[in-house]
């Protein structure tokens, strides 16, 4: 794997997924399998109650500078200053809000807000 980093100044011309948020394993981050009651980690191994589950941000943009395009993924906290609260409180929030109100618009409403948040800005982005 290729060890060189920089900072890339570019702008977001699109986000590439509507699931901004993913079950990960506080081991290795990996998405885990749940079902019900319980959750594996297929690449660790790492097993528990579904209810201690943690959650963490994914969010794929693509992005152009002057001269091209790229598809990059942001992950975990760097993402909490521009939604306002943690993946898991987020999770939690989108719970609740699927007990009380039509999940399909909830959903929407939250595409709606993200891509209004990064479409069209410049941000420096460590790669």
């Amino acid at each position: 794997m290729n060890s060189v980093r920089g900072l890339l100044a570019a702008s977001v011309i699109s986000v590439q997924n509507s699931c901004f948020i993913y079950p990960a394993c506080q081991k290795c981050f990996s998405r885990l399998i749940l079902d019900s009651r319980r959750f594996n980690c297929l690449k660790c191994g790492c097993t528990g109650e579904a209810k201690d589950t943690s959650y963490r941000y994914r969010l794929s943009l693509k992005i152009a500078d002057t001269s091209d395009l790229f598809d990059i993924t942001v992950f975990g906290s760097c993402l909490d200053p521009f939604f306002g609260v943690t993946a898991e409180n987020l999770q939690r929030y989108i719970q609740e809000l699927s007990g009380e109100t039509n999940t399909d618009a909830s959903s929407g409403a939250l595409v709606q807000a993200v891509e209004t948040c990064f479409i069209g800005k410049r941000f420096i982005f460590g790669v």
